[in-house]
């Protein structure tokens, strides 16, 4: 169990898609934090990273790999596809 609130983690979460980004950027695409409940954080790839097949890498091996390890190693990391921001709960 994670033991901070999901306010207490955005901070960190957003330090670490700050770290990320550069990298992301550099192949057309960009994050954005789309929400935080339980631990589990919610992002959207954008721009190229929308359908490309290393998203997913991009997500586990990138950002939830990055989160683990400088925030909680039980933190996961979830991509929420374009239309999905409001059904978080179907994810």
């Amino acid at each position: 169990m994670i033991p901070f609130t999901d306010e207490e983690l955005e901070p960190a979460v957003m330090n670490v898609i700050d770290k990320v980004r550069p990298s992301i950027k550099l192949d057309g695409g960009d994050i954005a934090l789309i929400a935080i409940k339980d631990g589990r954080v919610f992002v959207q790839l954008q721009g190229a990273c929308v359908g490309c097949g290393s998203s997913g890498t991009t997500i586990k091996f990138g950002v939830e790999r990055q989160m683990q390890t400088l925030i909680h190693p039980e933190i996961t990391v979830v991509n929420v596809p374009a239309g999905f921001e409001d059904k978080l709960d179907q994810l």
